[in-house]
């Protein structure tokens, strides 16, 4: 199963591949070196249809629990001064994306969405300290019955072109359904009330929609 916001590029990649597979055999006579574009070509396709790749995930729906919003690892763990939105201090868990894990984005929790915003920026790595503040990103805060207000952001890395946000200001989300994408690589912040019981650790692996990130102590 892919994401629909791969549709487009997955056409393209597949009409190239195939286009390039014909010409190569009408055109090109050492076998060898038809045979060497014709499998990077479909390397470079499979890439592609891995990247947007959306896998049925069944979430367990709890109203006292964070879960993860994207695949990958988990790189910070730390207390600090959220000045976007909140303008206080929070706990911040971030989870890094490569290009090989799954790129969609879910939502952490049940609840309304208060605030919704994109901010056009640079493109620096997404581990980068100054990614969360100078990259193209969105920000994203859920009001929660248990937790309060919790607020997600949506960073994009080196190779990230694009974000989407699917969260509108006064939508009711439920926790684990599809909140967006980003392409190309990219990282989440999730920022919770300080006092919030964590129930990851740094360098954990994260999956989307059933890692339990959070926990209301």
């Amino acid at each position: 199963m892919f994401h629909k916001e791969g549709a487009k590029i997955i056409l393209i990649a597949t009409t190239i591949t195939a286009a390039i597979f014909l010409l190569s055999h009408q055109y090109i006579q050492l076998l060898w070196l038809e045979k060497s574009i014709q499998v990077v070509t479909l390397l470079l396709l499979i890439l592609i249809l891995q990247f947007f790749r959306n896998p049925v995930r069944i979430t367990t729906i709890n109203d006292n629990h964070i879960i993860a919003p994207v695949d990958g690892k988990v790189v910070v763990i730390e207390e600090v001064f959220e000045s976007e939105y909140f303008k206080d201090k929070r706990l911040q868990v971030s989870i890094f994306m490569s290009p090989i894990n799954v790129h969609v984005t879910r939502y952490a929790a049940n609840g309304i969405i208060k605030f919704s915003k994109y901010h056009p920026g640079k493109f620096l790595v997404a581990w980068h300290p100054k990614a969360s503040t100078e990259n193209e990103r969105t920000t994203v805060v859920i009001e929660n019955t248990v937790f309060g207000e919790i607020l997600y952001r949506q960073i994009a890395g080196a190779l990230a072109r694009r974000i989407v946000n699917y969260a509108e200001e006064g939508m009711q989300v439920v926790q684990g359904e599809d909140a967006g994408f980003i392409k190309f690589g990219s990282r989440v912040d999730l920022f919770l009330p300080l006092g919030t019981k964590i129930n990851v650790e740094l360098n954990q692996k994260a999956i989307g929609g059933k890692t339990i990130i959070a926990i209301k102590s």
